[in-house]
């Protein structure tokens, strides 16, 4: 079966994820989740309902993550059924205008993917500092 649409798709959501993190946008950080979407955050805190990653989005955009910048990539994506997809998202610290930082750190993310109304969203997002 031919993935390629479905893989683009993917795709664009994470570059909406990235755009809204580098821009501080809280709304588009969350609009591609599910109302009932789940999230575990880098310091391991479920947050439940795209209303308490809302506000999560909001802090963290408006406080310590105001002045960070990072590059996002699709990683491996595995379809479960034609509906569900799971993949990775891998992060790096950048500054303002893309160029990758050696800071010694990155981020590697799981996303569970779910088709609803012929869009892809995201049901739940797993995410985890990586050391050096």
């Amino acid at each position: 079966m031919d993935r390629t649409e479905d893989i683009a798709a993917l795709r664009r959501v994470i570059a909406d994820i990235e755009t809204a993190f580098n821009t501080n946008d809280p709304e588009l950080l969350v609009a591609h989740f599910t109302e009932d979407g789940t999230a575990v955050d880098v310091r391991g805190r479920l947050l439940a309902g795209r209303e308490a990653m809302l506000e999560a989005a909001r802090a963290g955009l408006g406080g310590p993550l105001r002045d960070q910048f990072a590059g996002y990539e699709l990683g491996d994506v595995t379809f479960l059924d034609p509906d569900v997809a799971i993949a990775h998202k891998r992060a790096t610290a950048t500054t303002a205008d893309g160029t990758p930082l050696d800071v010694g750190h990155a981020m590697i993310a799981l996303y569970v993917f779910v088709r609803e109304d012929g869009a892809w969203r995201v049901a739940a997002r797993q995410n985890t500092l990586a050391g050096p």
